[in-house]
């Protein structure tokens, strides 16, 4: 695959700090394993041209864990690292420095996807669009807003979250091409999700890669708890 990847590796982790004791999201333990090593696990399987840590809290926690692990990441990497906070969309701007391939992709670093994303590019290219999200159909979608898409799959709005919400939701997954985000003037700081993907959703195309497939979000404790069994679980399968 002819793409970077951007993973998105410095969330606090707010509502699990009881779990993770001054950790960052993607190093919660997952039956002895961080979370990030499943990401990666799963990302290695598209053979992607680099791997970019996006790291900001608690970064040298991130860098000595994948520094000291390097045999289990067998592609190249780099770290993109924050001296403050920018935002879900600071950090993307800030990690294309280490990037040059034409579309890139972004993936969050406390949720996992098991989306095929060879597939997700070809669409990407397919449809020359700027930016495509992986969306999962959700059935209890009460902590997640839902996205809306028309018949050629172009996403036509976000809904906040509700009670009893059922439909598509944002995976965390997204692939953009490279010169269409940075024609854009950001600030340094900004929310990819509010600033881009919502405020842009009518001057540039955004589509949808919907797949059903394994899903999940550790950043609440019931979550975190699910992930324990499902996770090992899954790579389990794949495995055998």
């Amino acid at each position: 695959m002819l793409s970077d990847c951007i993973i998105l590796a410095g969330g606090m982790g707010t509502r699990l700090q009881s779990v993770l004791i001054d950790k960052p999201k993607c190093l919660a333990d997952i039956n002895g394993k961080p979370f990030l090593y499943y990401i990666c696990q799963q990302l290695k399987k598209f053979n992607f041209n680099k791997i970019i840590f996006s790291v900001g809290y608690q970064k040298d926690m991130v860098k000595d864990y994948v520094l000291t692990h390097r045999d289990e990441f067998n592609f190249t990497f780099e770290f993109a690292e924050e001296d403050e906070p920018l935002g879900t969309g600071g950090a993307i701007l800030h990690a294309l420095s280490y990037s040059q391939t034409e579309d890139f992709f972004v993936v969050n670093g406390d949720t996992l996807f098991d989306v095929d994303l060879e597939e997700m590019l070809a669409l990407q290219r397919a449809q020359m669009s700027d930016c495509t999200l992986a969306l999962k159909p959700m059935q209890h979608a009460d902590r997640y807003g839902l996205v809306h898409m028309d018949e050629k799959q172009v996403i036509t709005g976000f809904e906040e979250k509700k009670l009893g919400a059922t439909g598509l939701i944002n995976g965390g997954i997204y692939c953009i091409y490279r010169n269409s985000f940075l024609n854009i003037p950001f600030p340094k700081k900004f929310s990819f999700e509010k600033d881009y993907l919502e405020a842009m959703i009518k001057e540039r195309e955004i589509i949808g890669y919907k797949q059903d497939a394994y899903f999940i979000d550790i950043g609440i404790p019931e979550d975190y708890q699910r992930a324990q069994l499902e996770i090992p679980a899954l790579f389990t399968k794949e495995n055998k």
